[in-house]
């Protein structure tokens, strides 16, 4: 038997029916995963790290910044916006790019300190 497993079956079923119908809808736990996997690319965490420290940032200065091409961070950009988490507006030729709310709250999250001995 394995040690992730119960060795016997001992459902509270009241507690655990009532805990279960407190979880969020499927079309909720989907927007939030979509949230989270935009994130869970190291450019795109990168990158949004140069954001939250320099506020509004175009393409090129990105791509600088983080160590990529632009095409690339493009990219990345398109989908952290796709997320909701990031903005864009047009600046003449330039696109200017910074971190929605949401993103800066996502952020602030992921890049909280871990507990000492896991992986940061």
């Amino acid at each position: 038997m394995s040690d992730d497993r119960c060795e016997l079956l001992c459902l509270d079923l009241d507690h655990a029916e009532a805990l279960r119908v407190t979880l969020p809808g499927d079309d909720a736990l989907r927007a939030r995963a979509d949230v989270l996997r935009a994130l869970g690319d190291p450019t795109r965490l990168r990158i949004a790290h140069a954001l939250a420290v320099g506020d509004e940032l175009c393409v090129c200065d990105l791509a600088w910044i983080v160590g990529s091409s632009q095409g690339l961070v493009s990219h990345h950009l398109r989908q952290l916006r796709t997320a909701g988490l990031v903005t864009s507006r047009r600046d003449g030729k330039l696109v200017m790019y910074r971190l929605a709310e949401p993103g800066r709250r996502v952020l602030a999250t992921v890049a909280a300190p871990v507990g000492e001995g896991q992986p940061g």
